[in-house]
This record gives structure tokens, sequence and C-alpha cells, in this order.
């Protein structure tokens, strides 16, 4: 069993297999080597175990690294994604040996992809923000990937290339449906909004709001401080909000079960009316 001081989400170990890094480290049956795949599905579902119905931990977005050490018999692939280190189960059919190095990212909050240059044809596929392309060439303003898919140039970015107010990317996804793990404007939960506006700005940031407290930036008082400022975080145990200006916030929240604008005042006392504090602001910068 990995030992308790590692964190499961994190770390590539059980009782019976471990990643051959770990070697040393934490306690497993055998070591084995891992293989680089990319995701070749649109979105792919990482749950806690190897089952359609199995808790939803994130999801993991087309041209995503992940590096995975087991297979099943049932079609689950068992890794860790290499852009935030997460671990657990995919399923197999959403995995790709790359040919080729992403070269694009998508910078709208959804994006077709169709079969030729022409919007007037059935999309092959639906692409979220933040999903990553290998661009061959231009077609008369559409931009073919590796695969033949057709996506309109307004639409992708270069992976270089970022925006530079997360906060405005979040409220992009106002109104977007609540859901536990993930990270789409099909979906989002309160960390996936966190991470996934970052990652549009070119910051990194880890998957949960736990993870994100102890790790993004500098902590302010929770009372007698300065006043909130656009693009400060707020936490609670389990819960993670992004500032807009010093009296609004933009979460992904399941009481809404969306994603909303609210008064900073209104969400500390009706979440705190609910038994969770205010534990932590941390202003980014």
């Amino acid at each position: 069993m990995a030992d308790p001081e590692f964190d499961r989400r994190l770390t590539p170990a059980r009782p019976d297999l471990a990643a051959r890094q770990l070697e040393g480290q934490v306690a497993a049956a055998r070591f084995v080597d891992g293989e680089t795949f990319a995701i070749g599905a649109a979105i792919a579902p990482l749950r806690r175990t190897p089952h359609p119905d199995a808790p939803l931990e994130t999801e993991a977005l087309l041209g995503e690294r992940v590096v995975i050490y087991d297979r099943n018999d049932d079609g689950w692939a068992w890794g860790q994604l290499a852009t935030d280190h997460y671990v657990g189960w995919l399923p197999v059919a959403a995995l790709r040996r790359s040919a080729s190095e992403p070269t694009h990212r998508v910078s709208a909050l959804r994006a077709f992809a169709f079969p030729a240059a022409s919007i007037k044809l059935p999309p092959i596929a639906t692409l979220p923000l933040g999903a990553r392309l290998a661009v061959l060439g231009e077609d008369a303003g559409f931009a073919v990937t590796q695969d033949g898919w057709y996506l309109p140039l307004q639409q992708l970015a270069a992976l270089d290339c970022f925006e530079t107010d997360f906060v405005a990317v979040a409220e992009r996804f106002v109104g977007t449906p609540y859901l536990w793990g993930g990270r789409t404007s099909l979906g989002v939960d309160c960390s996936g909004l966190v991470q996934t506006a970052l990652a549009a700005c070119g910051i990194n940031a880890p998957r949960d709001s736990d993870m994100q407290e102890a790790a993004l930036g500098k902590p302010l008082p929770l009372t007698g401080g300065p006043a909130l400022k656009r693009g400060d975080l707020m936490f609670w145990k389990g819960h993670v909000a992004i500032v807009r200006d010093a009296e609004s916030i933009v979460h992904a929240n399941a009481y809404h079960m969306a994603t909303a604008i609210e008064p900073a005042q209104q969400a500390i006392v009706r979440i705190a009316d609910g038994g969770s504090a205010l534990t932590a602001i941390k202003r980014l910068g």
C-alpha cells in the first residue's frame, strides 16, 4: 500500500502495482514502466475505479498526455495525467498514440470540428476550451489538423499564445451546469473552473481546491486586510471562488447548480450558514 504521506490523487501507486520511479518510496507487489499516450477523445472521464458509474475525479481533454501503467480486460487504463499529475482510470478507447505534438489549442468555450472547409457540413466533434490539436495547414479560413479535421481559425490559438485575464475566461462559463469533476463548458466544478481559466492564461494549477489553496498565491487576512481585488481566490473547505471585484465573485457551485456571479458577502454568509467558514483568501502574482 502507498505510504499514507502520499496523496493517492497524485501518486501512481496501488498495493498490487506502482510506477517504476516510486520503487523504494512506496510498497507495491510490482513496479512497472509507464507508456505515454495522447487523449484522442474530445473529453475523457478519469474515474476513481474502472467502472462507468464510478465517481468522476476529473476530465482529460483532447491532446493531453497521460502515462499509462496498467490496463484491464474491461477496457480501462490506469495512469497519470502529464499536466496536473492526477491519477485514475480512463477508457482505453479514449487513448491513442500521437503522431504529432500539439501546436494549437481551442480558445473558444466550444468549437466544432468539420470534415471539410465548410460550416454547412455536419460537425465531426465538439471540442472544449483547452483541447489541443496538431495543425498541419490552413484552408479557406480553417485550420486543418493531423486528423483531417477543419476548425475555424478564430476559435484556435497557438500553444504559446495566452489570454491575459483569467477572471474574464471564468466569466464566460456563467450558466454552465455544475458537474463534479468537470472541466468544460458542458459541465464544470469549482476547482475545474479555476484550473481551466488559469490554463487559458498559461498558468498551471493543481486540480482540486485543497491543492489550489496550498499551492496558489499569497495569503491575505480573512478580516481587516486589503479590499478584495480582481483575481483573488477565496477558499472554503472543498470550495473555491474567483473574485471579480471588491464586491462580487464568480464560481461553479452546487447551490446554483451552475457557474454563477454572486455578491461575495452573500456567498460568505450563505456558505457559513451551511457549516463552512472561509478558510483562506489568496492573491496571485
